[in-house]
């Protein structure tokens, strides 16, 4: 093989391998905007960049073939009223409280598309359209647990509601509110 051949491959090759690079850091950069802490909570898991892209992009992938839809005006009513009950309630009975805003986040999430099967999954699906909003669903989750096991105070239930808030907000397409929420509480 002469030398103007092999010049030509190497730079073939090194353009393929340089559009890869590219590619690759424009798939980063898009996950890491796109997912916010989710992104760095799937490199956490996975233990690698590479395989937290992969699971985000076969989860992106999946909730794409999800019929996720915005709320009807009614619909959107009839939750805000139904969250207005339950905030009521939680003066009496609070724990009572966390369980219907519990039970009410999954009856908005499924009214809107998203499949209500285990916590995990609701939260990984939530998380492709709500990435900046589902850490509060996750501590929220988290709070509500501990209350199962008898081992939340009322201030960690207090808290659990504004998380779930937060999530419920984003939910019913009021994001700036909810964003407006989470910048207050901390986990």
């Amino acid at each position: 093989m002469n030398n103007t051949v092999l010049a030509i491959i190497i730079a073939l090759v090194a353009v393929v391998l340089a559009a890869v690079f590219f590619s690759l850091m424009r798939r980063s950069k898009r996950l890491r905007s796109k997912f916010g802490p989710e992104y760095h909570r799937a490199v956490q898991e996975t233990g690698s960049q590479y395989r937290a892209e992969a699971k985000l992009g076969k989860l992106e992938k999946r909730v794409e073939k999800l019929a996720i839809q915005p709320l009807s005006r009614e619909a959107t009513e009839r939750f805000r009223e139904s969250w207005r009950v339950i905030q009521s309630e939680f003066v009496d009975d609070p724990q009572t409280a966390l369980k219907n805003a519990d039970a009410l986040l999954a009856e908005v999430m499924s009214a809107r598309g998203y499949p209500v099967a285990d916590f995990e999954e609701r939260a990984e699906e939530i998380s492709v359209n709500h990435a900046l909003v589902v850490d509060h669903y996750r501590a929220g989750h988290e709070i509500a647990v501990r209350e199962a096991q008898g081992r939340a105070t009322t201030e960690d239930m207090r808290q659990a509601m504004i998380h779930y808030r937060t999530l419920f907000d984003d939910l019913l397409g009021m994001p700036e509110i909810a964003r407006a929420q989470g910048a207050g509480s901390s986990r």
